[in-house]
């Protein structure tokens, strides 16, 4: 029997380039998958790339507290794993009469993730301990000049991973990954923008692939990250470390 067989992974931005990439990775050693995501486009071509056995699709903004718990509560049983990868990556022209960019920064990437942390917090398989992983970014290690509100929500989750990896245990593990620049459609602006630059500062001299995302989420979900919890893993080529 695989690691994850009868196992509910609930993936947010699942319709995304990590999100289809992290739903193979579990669905690949036996996960139940469901994918949320706000376009319902890209989940029905999620869906028909992954297969229609064991996989789900829920279309949600995840803008309220209700809206975050509707999936949970409609994933035929208790979730084992909650993988939130939703989020928006807006330049930001720090325009004093706008702060629309701060304010959508902040609810889809930050408050959310709380939001769905706490839904899953009365609502997860407790046969043995739970995980959470959510998504940062290096945004907010080394800033990122033109999206301050993303940088600073990305920030934001990793004390909400840290004061959550306590306040849940020992029953939920709660961990982060914080990507450098992966070959996805939300990068595609920052690599068309300044490609090169970053790939001169990459000491592998390459971008990240979805699927390195998503083997390290599974990691951290695996009996082999049992004794892990409150960490933000950064899987960026050592761009942040050069």
């Amino acid at each position: 029997m695989v690691e994850f067989t009868g196992k509910r992974i609930l993936i947010t931005g699942g319709a995304g380039g990590i999100g289809i990439e992290t739903a193979r990775a579990f669905m690949d050693q036996g996960a139940h998958v469901i994918l949320v995501d706000a376009d319902e486009e890209r989940l029905a071509q999620a869906r028909a790339a992954l297969g229609s056995v064991r996989i789900a699709t829920w279309a949600s903004t995840l803008d309220t507290p209700a809206a975050c718990a509707a999936p949970l509560d409609a994933a035929g049983a208790p979730v084992f794993a909650l993988i939130h990868l939703a989020g928006v990556f807006e330049r930001d022209t720090l325009d004093p009469e706008d702060h629309g960019v701060w304010n959508r920064a902040i609810a889809a990437n930050l408050t959310n993730a709380y939001d769905m942390a706490v839904a899953f917090s009365t609502r997860f398989d407790r046969r043995e301990p739970a995980r959470i992983v959510f998504a940062s970014s290096i945004a907010y290690r080394r800033g990122s000049a033109d999206r301050v509100p993303y940088a600073a929500a990305k920030g934001g989750i990793v004390g909400l991973t840290r004061a959550l990896s306590r306040k849940l245990a020992p029953d939920v593990l709660v961990n982060a990954v914080a990507p450098g620049v992966i070959e996805t459609r939300m990068a595609e602006p920052i690599i068309a923008e300044r490609g090169e630059d970053y790939r001169r500062e990459i000491p592998l001299g390459r971008f990240g692939k979805p699927s390195e995302i998503a083997s390290v989420i599974r990691f951290l979900c695996s009996r082999d990250s049992s004794y892990i919890t409150g960490q933000t893993i950064t899987i960026d080529g050592g761009i942040t470390n050069a």
